[in-house]
Order: structure tokens, then sequence, then C-alpha cells
């Protein structure tokens, strides 16, 4: 970890350091700059000293790495239930521990949750923590940071996971600062060296255009978010047995700065990650307008509307319908993409779709190389047929169960 030093044989106090600093985390003290929590580095203050007095060194830090051990996952609970990508963090989880030789734990937290516990045993770890109190609903970030924060400084895990959901990309940055570990996120693997025994955390940069592999060699635990549906889940095994440990807290002792005074959920008809059938747009829809199309087929089939991060950009759809390494990543039954050429950025967000289709003019469109179902032609002449199709089916349906049959 890296910090501001002040060398005090060429500190004159002059204060311009205080005046430089854009967070005002400086004050003087006795005559010499004390630098305060919420420093980002961002060296203005060096470039502000006249004398040269500020410097960026690594702070010395004595970690033993062999008094860690074990994999832990937290185990997503809001509004009753535990979020899925803690099924599939578990599924990873168990693949690292055992190649590793190593045990997987996991922790849950809110009211409720003691009910989940079992299950979470069934979906592979050995030991469930549980923090189960009525004063913890709703999710407020500072007590779950307490409670996470001295769980792993008693567990001291080897590695700790959690899901790249707004909670996760909450709670996961401030348990790392408070640790003043590393932290990886929106990961779309996860594997270990086989020669270093480091977790390999990768993840797009760049927008997507670049893959990177990242590693956390100096600190303890090595921590990650990971992009829900990435990863299978991981398989129910009843027979499985583990140990439930079920911890009481004390609300006085823990930090609570918000309260929450209402709650509204995002009012969606399919979730895009949940949708068993997505039907996604390209720039071959030539505008906005096409994604009207598109939603018709989609409501017809039950689904939900995906887009390339092409026609988000020209602001034809919303982000929140964005596929690929920067937007959602998903793996419905039926994916159908239309006017989609198929970056490998949008592929990687949507490749473990069970079966695709893809529709386009251009019969050399990488996405052809990666479609269960190709069809080359104009999807404003495809679309319309298929909608015609089931709303035809639909009206025989109704037709036989009004007795018409």
């Amino acid at each position: 970890m890296a910090e501001i030093r002040v060398d005090p044989d060429r500190c004159t106090g002059c204060g311009l350091c205080v005046q430089a600093c854009p967070y005002g985390v400086i004050e003087l003290v006795e005559g010499l700059p004390r630098i305060g929590e919420g420093c980002t580095l961002c060296r203005s203050c060096i470039e502000a000293c006249p004398e040269g007095a500020l410097s960026i060194v690594e702070a010395e830090r004595e970690v033993d790495l062999s008094a860690y051990r074990g994999v832990l996952v937290y185990a997503e609970y809001r509004r009753g239930r535990v979020h899925p990508v803690s099924y599939e963090l578990l599924g990873k989880g168990r693949e690292l521990a055992e190649e590793l030789g190593e045990p997987l734990y996991t922790v849950i937290i809110g009211d409720g949750c003691r009910r989940w516990a079992e299950e979470l045993i069934y979906r592979g770890a050995e030991r469930v923590y549980v923090y189960d109190d009525p004063w913890l609903e709703p999710f407020r970030v500072d007590p779950y940071t307490a409670i996470l924060v001295e769980l792993v400084e008693e567990l001291k895990p080897n590695i700790f996971l959690f899901g790249a959901t707004s909670i996760g990309r909450s709670l996961a940055p401030r348990v790392a600062a408070r640790l003043k570990v590393g932290l990886t996120a929106d990961c779309t693997g996860l594997d270990i060296d086989p020669e270093t025994r480091l977790l390999r955390q990768t993840r797009p940069a760049f927008g997507g255009n670049v893959m990177a592999t990242i590693i956390s060699p100096y600190t303890r635990p090595q921590m990650a978010t990971v992009r829900y549906k990435v990863m299978p889940e991981a398989e129910r095994d009843t027979s499985r047995r583990g140990e439930i440990i079920e911890r009481r807290i004390d609300p006085s002792s823990l930090p609570d700065r918000v309260r929450v005074l209402h709650f509204q959920p995002v009012e969606e008809e399919v979730s895009l990650v949940e949708a068993d059938v997505i039907v996604s747009g390209g720039m071959g829809l030539g505008g906005p307008e096409g994604f009207k199309l598109l939603e018709e087929l989609a409501r017809l089939l039950g689904g939900a509307v995906g887009a390339s991060r092409p026609t988000v950009d020209e602001g034809w759809i919303d982000y929140s319908h964005q596929v690929g390494l920067s937007g959602r990543t998903v793996r419905p039954k039926v994916y159908i993409a239309c006017g989609i050429s198929g970056a490998v950025q949008h592929l990687a967000g949507m490749r473990g779709s069970e079966v695709i289709i893809a529709i386009n003019t251009d019969p050399k469109a990488p996405i052809f190389d990666f479609a269960t179902l190709g069809v080359v032609a104009d999807l404003y002449e495809v679309v319309p047929r298929l909608i015609e199709k089931l709303r035809e089916r639909r009206r025989d349906e109704l037709w036989k169960g009004d007795g018409g049959g």
C-alpha cells in the first residue's frame, strides 16, 4: 500500500499543501502536514510543495500469508431470498477450494436469513456464518461492512468473493478499503495459477477491448466481485452436511449513518438477466424505431429486450438493456440477435445462451460462427413474419380455449 510521506528536514510549514488538497484531508499539526483518511494519492500536494518535502512511498506492511486459508463467499440476501449469483459463487468457490485443498465458507446477513443456511450447505459450503437480526433490514452498507471486516479478521480467508450486483459493488470496495487489500471488480473468470497458487482474476478493461488478468501477491484476502450469469450455479446436493454458526450482533456497536425511508423496486416486465428469452438489437436496426418491433416480438415470447453497445451509445435504447462486457451478462434459453454483427465484447456477454438465433444480412458476420441457427436476411422481413405467426398461434389457442375448436 502506498502513502504520502513528509520529510521534516525539508518542510517549512508553509501550508501550501493544505491549500492544494482537493479533498481537504491535510492539516498542519505542530508545523508539519498530517495526511488524514480519504487521501487518494492524487499528487496535488506533492506538486504544490516548493521544497520537495512530500513524496509517495510504499508503506511497509508485514502480512503472514500462510495464516490465511479458505474461500469465503458472501451470500447476498435481500427481500427474503438469496440472490442466485451466490450459488454461482459457491460453484466457483468449491472449484477453487478443492484445487487449493482449503475449506469453503459462506456468510449471510439479514432478517430471516437463517432459513437459507441449509440451502447454502447443499450448494457446497462447509461452514455458514449467519447474522440474522431484524435490525439488519433493510441493507445498509455501514453495519454490513463492519460485520464482514470483523469476520475476515477472525477467520482469515485466503479468498473472499462477492457478486457484482448493486449491493456487492457497494459493499466489497468498502470491506477491501477497511482491510487495506486490493479488489478486482466485475470479474468474468477466476482460476488458480498452478505455480504460484495465487488467484488469477480476469476482467474486461478499457471498455471491454482488453481482458486483464490480475493477481494479489502481497495482501490477503484476495478479493473479487464476479458478474452474474458468467458461471454455472453450484449443483444442489441435499446429502451434504456442514456447520452452521449463528452470530449475534450488538446494534449499538455498529456504525449506521443511513436511515432508509422508502424502497421502490425497479419496475420491469421481465428482468433482462433472469429472462429465458432475449431479443436483442444491433446497428442493423437502422434507428431507435427498430426496437419497437423487437419489443413486440419479446412480449409475444414472454422475454426481454437486449441491445448491443453501439445502439446504447447512439441513444437508441437505455443502458439497462445493454448486453456485453460493458453491460449485462446473460444466459437465456433462447437469444435472438437481430442486426448484431457479433463483436467479441457482445459475444462475451451472451455466448452462454443455450440457443442463439442470429438474423443478419451479412453472411460473414462473426455472430454466425456462434449461432445455433443463422438467418441471412433483412430483419425487417423476418421479424414481422415471426410476430404474425406468433399472433396467429395465440389466436388459435384462444379459439380452442373458448371451445371453438
